[in-house]
């Protein structure tokens, strides 16, 4: 993508405003939306996991097959998710509790999704360098899921 990194991450946000849609299942605004995250630079795996029956199951995502059930507290998804706040690991090796699904993945951030205080799932999205995610990707993270939970029907 051409541009200064705030713009191609709002030529992505456009796309993501376009083609969510309140009309459409859950499901299909999350795969489009991974679809639209996994071309960020350096990412590796981009994707959903979803909370069923109080743990986080694999949604849609985009990347190399994946982790397809994580407790809540346990990984960094399952951490976020119980705190209900973003995180951002520079390095997932050197966080207590990490589950590698791919020994690639580097760094990683999780968004979770809260829609009137219900938690929904997180964004996940795993880098294969160190330290990728700074603060200008968590931003563009959190406005991608303000879109989600816009449509998002709990």
């Amino acid at each position: 993508m051409i541009g200064t990194m705030n713009e191609r991450y709002q030529t992505l946000l456009n796309q993501v405003q376009a083609i969510v849609k309140d009309d459409l299942p859950l499901f299909t605004n999350l795969a489009n939306t991974s679809a639209i995250l996994f071309k960020m630079e350096d990412v590796n795996w981009a994707g959903f996991y979803l909370l069923i029956d109080n743990e986080l199951v694999l949604g849609p995502f985009q990347g190399d097959v994946a982790c397809t059930r994580i407790p809540l507290g346990k990984g960094v998804c399952g951490k976020s998710a119980e705190a209900r706040k973003t995180i951002v690991v520079d390095d997932v090796n050197q966080f207590d509790g990490h589950i590698a699904c791919s020994s690639l993945s580097k760094s990683e951030i999780v968004v979770p999704l809260i829609k009137e205080e219900k938690l929904i799932g997180v964004i996940d999205l795993d880098s294969p360098i160190c330290s990728r995610f700074k603060q200008e990707e968590k931003e563009f993270i959190e406005h991608v899921k303000d879109e989600l939970i816009k449509v998002i029907k709990e």
